[in-house]
C-alpha cells in the first residue's frame, strides 16, 4: 500500500488512496488538484525528496467544496466588572478524495 506526504494550503498531510480528508479551503472552481510528494512510501522502501520525490505525483478530487467545521466558542468573562462578551467561529474547509499515487 503506497503513502505519501503531500503539502496542501502550506499544511503536510500524510495520505493514502481512497482516503478522504479535509483540506483548508480550496479557491472557488477548483474541481481537481495535483500536487507533488514531499515523501513516499510503498511498503518496506521510503524515498525521502529533496523538496520533491522526483515522478510522483498525487492526484485528488475535490468531493465538497465547502464544508463548515466545528463551532468554537469564546467566552470573556470577568466577576463583579460587568464584563462578558461571547464570539463563535466555524472555520471553512474543503473534502478531498485521493484518487491515485503515481
Amino acid at each position: 500500500m503506497k503513502k505519501a506526504v503531500i503539502l496542501v494550503g502550506g499544511k503536510q498531510y500524510l495520505v493514502e488512496e481512497k482516503e478522504t480528508l479535509r483540506v483548508d479551503l480550496l479557491p472557488e472552481g477548483t474541481k481537481e488538484l495535483e500536487t507533488d510528494a514531499l515523501l513516499l512510501i510503498d511498503g518496506d522502501k521510503t524515498t525521502v525528496g529533496t523538496p520533491t520525490v522526483k515522478g510522483v505525483k498525487v492526484s485528488a478530487k475535490v468531493v465538497e467544496p465547502k464544508v463548515a467545521g466545528e463551532k468554537v466558542r469564546v467566552i470573556r468573562y470577568h466577576s463583579k466588572k460587568r464584563v462578558h462578551t461571547e464570539t463563535g467561529h466555524r472555520q471553512k474547509y474543503s473534502e478531498i478524495l485521493i484518487e491515485k499515487i503515481a
